[in-house]
């Protein structure tokens, strides 16, 4: 019987879904591209409109789903065979091109306007909630008229470079190129040279860049040369226009002195990198060098001459400004250029930082439990004030206060004692092996072996953080509890309390999802880290610390610049456990606000509230109730590690912008490392005696 009905359920499924189809729209096929060429016969029709047709005819009904690019050749075959439709769509195109301004398509498509970060993030929005009224006498406004959907670009994108050129030439074929009005072009385009090299040349005066780069007076005169070497080229060329007998300026000095220009923007963009950067330089940085390649190609469209090289030079040209023209309205495009450099200067100071967790030698294995067992006894002492904390029932804000205090200040004393938390390991050698997958060639069994003894290192260190944590914090909480009984004269945690905290342990409850929101917590605080190390380098906080003259008065200008300097080198991590420790206490008092289920679960302290709830009943538990308990504190401690460290190495692939596809080598190379020494991955190897010994200094 259930299977009849089962199968009666799919029948009328598969009708229902044939019925929509019959009733549905047509996909657009031969038929509709056909019939959107066809438009282009009439002489009086409005081009603007015709061209929106035409790319709604060969536009993909779901995203990308290839059948794009089957019409865009569609289309081409179609002016291919027919001579007359070719030669209407001609006087259609070239009458519209001649009949825009194309200045502030030359100058502003794809380029980053000059409002700045923020001004630019608010456009992008408002523009989703009440799109702008366009100019349809300026082609960079007609591109949104007639690529009408914001995520256009990507099946433009998805079309051939080559299937752009060959609809320029049917667009504009050789024997019609003297029938194109291409002094009224070159003058547009000569006008946008002018711009885009004075707005460069601008730079020479930038105060953002002289900061970021100290030596930047040194390289103005190149910024000020492009300006007058671009009015020097502009007026050649149109000299040598008006009169065929005169030289035309090839370019090639004002292509020299533009790649000079660039070559001072790698080099402040590379210290950005070691110095820091900031959200507007990397703003100033990429509109800079967006504008030098777009005065390099403008030279080189108007040094090709008014041939087919010129045709094919303009398509491909063309081919980027519209992508890029159309892609201005994404704010993840936007906001995807403009983060790189910054993202990539906080996976940097975390990559350093992620360095420091690696075992290597026993030395370093010794500290790693030394630093993890400190890092238990103030895990298990904070895991009580907030038990105490929480028998206040204080008012929702008073709680979510003295929550995030306990354990942002405990973190910050880890942080600062140098003693290590585990979970905080993962979010921050993820930038540590991303940078070796870069390097990383599989086919030299070399580079998987060095990523080998990374993953090994990794796993050793991360297996001593745990241990050290869990297995101080549980003994510890069990002896505080003792030592305040014996003082009070009384159990200080009640057995309902002790129950809800045995509760929490149970694998099958919300404790994973909770495990999630702290791993996620602890991927966040590593870019928080990242983000402060960045701004007190980049804003040189070090020393500016030390000049106030109030500290030095009090400490003197020696202490008072050590002071600065240790605060610089150190507010990545006092901020980055701080602002951890507030996310981990409110989250709870957020959720009971929300009348959401939310809050957290953090490996070290399931083990100190474990150890809290035995001492609370006694230790008169079934060995089943532990048990189960101990199954949920493996699983909070795995949750946390697996999320943090996936959304980490996430953002260190992208980037880096490394797409990885060898996985399988690599866990093959693990997996006979693992066989051929399992010890590996627990313990460091035993180095001999003069290798261990590391040579001194100045050897």
């Amino acid at each position: 019987m259930g299977a009849d009905v089962f199968s009666s359920q799919v029948t009328m499924r598969k009708f229902f879904t044939r019925l929509r189809r019959l009733f549905a729209a047509p996909a657009p096929g031969e038929e509709t591209v056909a019939a959107a060429l066809g438009a282009f016969r009439a002489p009086t029709a409005d081009t603007l409109l015709l061209l929106r047709r035409l790319v709604a005819a060969i536009r993909p009904r779901r995203g990308t789903d290839g059948s794009s690019g089957d019409r865009y050749t569609m289309m081409l075959d179609r002016l291919e065979a027919d001579a007359s439709l070719r030669s209407a769509f001609h006087r259609h195109v070239m009458h519209f091109l001649a009949t825009r301004r194309l200045v502030t398509f030359f100058t502003d498509s794809g380029i980053l306007p000059g409002t700045g970060f923020f001004s630019e993030w608010w456009r992008i929005i408002g523009h989703r909630l009440l799109p702008e009224a366009p100019d349809e006498r300026r082609l960079k406004d007609c591109l949104h008229v007639i690529f009408d959907r914001p995520n256009d670009w990507r099946w433009l994108e998805a079309a051939s470079t080559e299937q752009s050129r060959q609809l320029w030439t049917l667009i504009a074929p050789t024997e019609d190129m003297q029938d194109i009005d291409w002094r009224a072009i070159e003058e547009q385009m000569l006008d946008a040279v002018l711009l885009l090299a004075h707005r460069v040349s601008g730079l020479g005066v930038e105060s953002e860049l002289m900061r970021a780069a100290p030596d930047f007076d040194d390289n103005t005169p190149r910024f000020i040369a492009l300006s007058a070497e671009a009015l020097e080229f502009a007026t050649t060329l149109r000299r040598a226009l008006d009169e065929p007998d005169q030289q035309a300026d090839d370019g090639s000095q004002l292509l020299v002195i533009a790649d000079q220009c660039g070559q001072t923007l790698q080099r402040i963009r590379r210290r950005a990198l070691t110095v820091g950067t900031s959200l507007h330089l990397s703003y100033l940085l990429r509109r800079s060098e967006q504008s030098l390649e777009r005065l390099q190609d403008l030279v080189a469209i108007l040094t090709g001459g008014r041939d087919q090289r010129a045709i094919s030079g303009l398509a491909s040209f063309a081919h980027a400004a519209f992508l890029a023209e159309n892609r201005r309205n994404s704010l993840s495009f936007y906001l995807d250029q403009l983060s790189r450099l910054l993202a990539v200067r906080v996976s940097e100071n975390a990559a350093r930082s992620g360095e420091h967790y690696l075992c290597d030698t026993l030395a370093d294995y010794r500290q790693m439990w030394l630093s993890a067992a400190g890092a238990g006894v103030l895990i298990a002492i904070m895991a009580l004030l907030k038990i105490f904390a929480g028998e206040l029932h204080a008012p929702l804000f008073v709680e979510a206060f003295l929550f995030s205090m306990i354990y942002g200040l405990g973190f910050v004393a880890i942080f600062l004692f140098g003693m290590t938390v585990a979970t905080k390991q993962p979010a921050m050698t993820a930038q540590t092996l991303a940078g070796l997958l870069g390097d990383l060639k599989p086919t030299r069994a070399a580079d998987l072996e060095r990523l080998v003894d990374v993953v090994a290192a990794v796993t050793r260190s991360q297996v001593a953080a745990i241990a050290g944590n869990v297995m101080v914090a549980l003994p510890v909480a069990i002896a505080a509890v003792a030592g305040l009984a014996w003082l009070i004269g009384g159990m200080p945690i009640s057995l309902e309390k002790g129950a809800h905290l045995l509760a929490d342990l149970n694998p099958l409850s919300w404790a994973i999802p909770h495990a999630a929101i702290a791993g996620f917590y602890l991927f966040l605080s590593g870019l928080i880290s990242g983000y402060f190390d960045n701004r007190a380098a980049y804003a040189d906080l070090g020393h500016r610390i030390g000049r106030l003259r109030w500290l030095q008065r009090l400490a003197g200008p020696g202490r008072a610049q050590r002071v600065g300097d240790y605060i610089e080198n150190h507010l990545g991590g006092i901020m980055g456990n701080f602002l951890f420790g507030c996310m981990l206490g409110s989250t709870g008092v957020i959720g009971t606000i929300l009348g959401l289920p939310l809050d957290i679960r953090h490996i070290a302290f399931a083990s100190a509230n474990l150890g809290y709830a035995l001492q609370s009943f006694q230790f008169d538990l079934p060995l089943r109730a532990v048990l189960w308990a101990a199954l949920g504190l493996a699983a909070i401690g795995l949750t946390n590690l697996m999320v943090s460290f996936a959304l980490a190495m996430r953002m260190a692939l992208g980037t880096r912008r490394i797409r990885f596809t060898h996985w399988g080598p690599l866990a093959r190379a693990i997996g006979r490392r693992f066989l051929a020494e399992p010890r590996s991955f627990l313990l460091p190897r035993r180095l001999p005696t003069a290798a261990a010994t590391p040579p001194e200094s100045g050897d």
